[in-house]
């Protein structure tokens, strides 16, 4: 056992080198193998292994283009409307009909007048004794030629193309009933761990619901590969050793999907090197630091595995960078890539120097600039990968990228639907995301970052939002926003919509059980609460009472750790991380929590004249007037619509 290759993390490109070496000479460099299936709609999607060359011309005769009669040219010389001809030499032909031997042209029938035998219209236009035409025409007018499609001996289709469902057509029309395409690679995926539970089932604390085997299949099926999802094999280290043998017998590549580290059950890189040999064990790159690379031995067979980091963004990323890309070199496909944009920063960011760090980046499309907007980088927040427009690969070396940096996106949805991205920053409510169903619905797509309500102002501020969402309360005039642009963004010609009130209060335990009420109750040494961040309108809210009520921040306990919406919150005090929390009762319901409410607040959304009058922001103020969306709005608790 090699330990010297436990947890050393190595640089992303010289992780995949090694494993190249590896691949190459196990012989499994290339592609994997052809098989012949029949020419259906199951070849769709497939890889061609060889070439597809024509068998036959399309049309392999000449062929009429129209329903006409079929001439010869030569015939038709001399024919103008004041000199008109009438041809006895022609056949009656539909379109796609062969032309006789004789004829290299058609009439369509609608330029020739049929004649009966005494040179009158004739009754019959199919069957006429003659026909009369008032133009020449030049040879192969209204005909297709033999080959006008395809040539007989020419390429159709080369090696590694992916079938499309017209290139089925041409090759059928190339005269080919099969054809010979690569072996789809077989993939096992291993989903390992004693706390993870299939979906569907009942969860007690500590139980995690195992869906990585999920995205993971469905990431090697999209490649062209067929995956098989295991059971969940709990931490016993015979039982692992003996489905990864298993697997491996007959699949081309495994996928150990567990925690990788030093811990007491974690048996990943044991299973590899007790089956064959360990290449890597922890690559430098953000997410998927404990990433495995290894070749098993099995029945004289070497098969590839891979250890995935069992945090989903890592095991979703870690599959894009090492397992696609052998996928594809398996098949004959070229290396997969995304089509990319060229955007800027929104914010700072730091990362790792040793590190190559994948960033998700929500993109949108203000004043003329394409900008790119960092969301969560939690390793397990699977709904960033979700939320996200794009990834921005941040090389080893650099230690991050400052606000206003060129950036490449490498896009995770079509380049079309950035167009149509109403970006909202700012302060977190849970009626964005009714806002954003009935956006969709009219073409819009509302993608949304929760950076605080100050944060939003200022973001609109720089040009960096079409909306921000906002409800900083002034403890001097107790107005809500308004003082707050004139005193951040005076030069900005905001306009205000009245969107919200709703109401604010403790999220706490079901029935309460350490009966906080009030704020004074913040101060007593068994609770503990959970704030909102700096910038937060919850946070200045909470702040201003304090201050009526001459309570000190210092009193308050858990007054410094911070959650950066509503719903995080709430999960902070479901999880037990903290009696009570401020926010709104949605958030409370959502998560199973009770309510005791304490204020009343006002939320609104904050744009530009500019934006408020652009094609983009139209469909908003027409979800605004739905009597649907308010009747939707005022459904959840605390809530009161104002537009």
């Amino acid at each position: 056992m090699n330990e010297a290759l436990y947890l050393h993390d190595i640089p992303l490109n010289e992780a995949l080198e090694r494993f190249a070496q590896a691949l190459d000479q196990a012989g499994l460099g290339g592609l994997l193998g052809s098989e012949t299936i029949p020419l259906d709609e199951h070849a769709l999607g497939r890889t061609l292994s060889v070439p597809v060359w024509a068998r036959i011309s399309s049309p392999h005769y000449h062929a009429s283009a129209m329903d006409g009669f079929a001439v010869c040219a030569a015939d038709t010389a001399g024919a103008q409307p004041s000199q008109p001809l009438v041809l006895q030499r022609f056949r009656y032909v539909d379109t796609g009909d062969p032309l006789p031997e004789w004829a290299d042209a058609v009439i369509p029938i609608e330029h020739a007048e049929p004649l009966d035998t005494q040179g009158d219209i004739a009754t019959q236009p199919r069957q006429p004794a003659a026909i009369r035409i008032r133009a020449a025409l030049p040879p192969w007018s209204h005909v297709r030629p033999v080959g006008e499609d395809i040539v007989a001996g020419e390429l159709v289709l080369p090696a590694g193309h992916t079938l499309r469902p017209f290139d089925l057509g041409a090759i059928a029309g190339a005269g080919h009933t099969s054809v010979q395409v690569a072996r789809q690679p077989r993939v096992a995926i291993l989903p390992t761990g004693s706390e993870l539970k299939p979906i569907g089932a009942p969860l007690a604390a500590g139980d995690i619901i195992e869906y990585n085997s999920l995205v993971m299949a469905a990431q090697v099926r999209e490649r062209g590969a067929l995956p098989t999802r295991f059971p969940i094999t709990p931490d016993d280290f015979a039982l692992l050793v003996e489905r990864v043998r298993d697997a491996a017998r007959s699949h081309d590549l495994v996928l150990l999907n567990a925690g990788s580290s030093a811990g007491s059950e974690d048996f990943s890189a044991r299973v590899v090197q007790t089956l064959g040999e360990l290449l890597v064990h922890g690559v430098a790159v953000r997410p998927g630091h404990p990433v495995i690379l290894g070749m098993l031995r099995v029945d004289g067979r070497a098969v590839p595995i891979v250890g995935v980091p069992g945090y989903p963004v890592s095991a979703a990323l870690t599959v894009e960078i090492f397992v696609l890309p052998l996928l594809a070199r398996w098949q004959g496909r070229p290396a997969p890539s995304r089509p990319t944009l060229a955007a800027q920063l929104t914010r700072k960011v730091t990362s790792p120097p040793g590190d190559d760090d994948y960033l998700r980046v929500v993109v949108g499309q203000v004043g003329g600039r394409t900008l790119a907007t960092p969301l969560s980088r939690a390793a397990g927040a699977i709904t960033s990968l979700v939320r996200a427009d794009g990834l921005v690969v941040l090389p080893r070396g650099v230690q991050g990228a400052d606000a206003g940096q060129p950036v490449t996106v490498q896009l995770l949805r079509p380049a079309e639907e950035i167009a149509h991205t109403v970006l909202c920053i700012g302060s977190h409510d849970m009626t964005l995301d009714l806002l954003a169903q009935f956006l969709s619905q009219r073409g819009r797509r509302l993608a949304s970052a929760n950076v605080g309500s100050l944060g939003g102002i200022l973001a609109l501020k720089r040009g960096e939002a079409h909306l921000a969402g906002a409800h900083l309360l002034d403890p001097e005039s107790g107005q809500y926003n308004r003082p707050y642009l004139t005193r951040y963004a005076p030069d900005l010609e905001a306009q205000i919509i009245p969107f919200l009130e709703r109401e604010q209060g403790f999220m706490v335990a079901p029935n309460n059980p350490k009966a906080i009420h009030t704020l004074q109750d913040l101060t007593r040494a068994d609770v503990r609460f959970v704030n909102r961040q700096r910038g937060a309108g919850t946070r200045v809210l909470l702040d201003y009472h304090l201050q009526q009520l001459g309570i000190p921040s210092e009193a308050v306990r858990g007054y410094e750790h911070e959650a950066y919406t509503h719903l995080a919150a709430a999960a902070a005090v479901a999880s037990g991380r903290a009696d009570c929390a401020l926010g709104i009762p949605a958030a409370a319901r959502a998560l199973g929590l009770d309510f005791v409410p304490l204020f009343s607040e006002l939320y609104d959304l904050i744009t530009t004249a500019t934006h408020a009058q652009s094609e983009l922001l139209k469909p908003l103020f027409d979800v605004l007037s739905d009597p649907k969306f308010r009747a939707a709005v005022e459904a959840l608790p605390g809530y009161r619509a104002r537009f």
